[in-house]
């Protein structure tokens, strides 16, 4: 089987496994590799080991030697250069106008080739840029044009957490796919502000605990299932996914939050939908007095008080004592209506003494009045 020697390059966004050459290699040491750009440095991060031929996608490059002190002085130059070289890279994309963005220039080891990253939404005919760039820095350039995840693993930075970036803090390889569905899964919020990363799109690290969510709601009863305890019937109010404990809701006891281990399955059907009290002994939950008092009446109704029932009095029977006589019964005082008294009929009004027979009764004078000229009456009086 061949042995390898896993190297991180500065330019590679993962280990490659290189050919150790028959070196003592440790881990942490500089060595100088062959790659498809020629010479690099790069550091030993994972120990020589041997692997299965089928795991090999491709020929093994070499492990040229160890990194001397000339290698080093000679890294550190490039870096002195690779900082006139972006500033070249910026002053050439502003003087052609392209719509680019400059991310980083870097050297190869041999110092003979440089290479531009930059981001762009569309294809960029930078020939031109080229031309004029290379002839600025005497060298060959190479152009590549890289996504917003690859930036923000190159430029680096801190995250909503205040970590350094998970691309760039662990490498990791190839991107792996992050969804909408991932942050719903673990009920987080969707808003784009809050699960978006400094790249713009979604934070690496919510397919980190993704499995984890799963397996637990997969165990876990849903929110607002009923679940039966010693002290009344309560529902799921919240699921603690890091904790494996679940919230439940009693409308009598309030909430108590007990771990998924402790609820069993009181249909004979697996799912966790009851609580026993030695499970709440164990948990050492705690409980309102109104609860604990309902736990302690044993077999009792957990509803009713304690003692004994009072029996209700049927409808229309009096609430007057059976060993009081009738006649002794106490009059209870009348409460005064505050209703409006009802109206009664109304009074007819004494008709008019009638005149004795014969006697013609006198007639009333009334006044007539005419209309004028300027509405108003004339003052003639009327006839009789």
């Amino acid at each position: 089987m061949p042995a390898i020697v896993g190297v991180r390059l500065r330019l590679a966004s993962k280990t490659l496994w290189f050919d150790p050459a028959g070196l003592p290699l440790a881990v942490g040491e500089s060595v100088i590799v062959e790659t498809e750009r020629g010479l690099e440095i790069g550091v030993i991060e994972e120990a020589e080991r041997e692997v299965e031929r089928a795991e090999l996608a491709a020929p093994l490059k070499p492990v040229i030697r160890r990194a001397s002190e000339d290698d080093v002085r000679q890294a550190s130059e490039l870096a002195e250069k690779e900082e006139v070289a972006r500033a070249k890279f910026r002053e050439a994309i502003n003087k052609h106008k392209l719509d680019m963005k400059p991310v980083d220039a870097t050297y190869t080891f041999s110092g003979d080739r440089v290479i531009c990253h930059f981001t762009a939404e569309d294809r960029v005919d930078f020939r031109d840029l080229v031309r004029d760039l290379g002839s600025e820095l005497k060298v060959r350039v190479d152009m590549r044009q890289i996504g917003v995840r690859d930036e923000a693993r190159m430029v680096g930075g801190c995250g909503h957490c205040g970590e350094q970036l998970c691309c760039s803090r662990f490498g990791g390889g190839e991107f792996q796919p992050v969804s909408i569905k991932m942050a719903k899964e673990q009920d987080l919020s969707l808003n784009p502000l809050k699960i978006s990363g400094l790249c713009g799109r979604l934070m690496c690290c919510l397919r980190y605990e993704v499995e984890a969510y799963k397996d637990f709601k997969s165990r876990a009863p849903r929110k607002g299932e009923k679940i039966d305890t010693p002290v009344g019937e309560g529902a799921v109010a919240e699921l603690h996914t890091p904790r494996e404990r679940v919230t439940v809701r009693i409308p009598q006891a309030g909430s108590i939050t007990v771990p998924l281990a402790a609820m069993k399955c009181g249909k004979d059907k697996g799912c966790p939908c009851s609580i026993d009290r030695e499970a709440l002994d164990e948990s050492k939950v705690s409980l309102s007095a109104q609860a604990m008092s309902m736990l302690t009446q044993g077999d009792r109704p957990l509803l009713e008080p304690a003692g004994e029932p009072k029996p209700r009095r049927p409808r229309g029977e009096s609430t007057r004592s059976k060993s009081e006589p009738k006649g002794e019964q106490k009059a209870e005082p009348k409460r005064e209506s505050k209703r409006r008294p009802r109206r009664g009929p109304k009074e007819e009004t004494p008709a008019a003494a009638e005149p004795p027979s014969g006697e013609q009764a006198p007639r009333r004078r009334r006044r007539r009045r005419r209309s004028g000229g300027s509405g108003g009456s004339s003052g003639a009086p009327a006839k009789e």
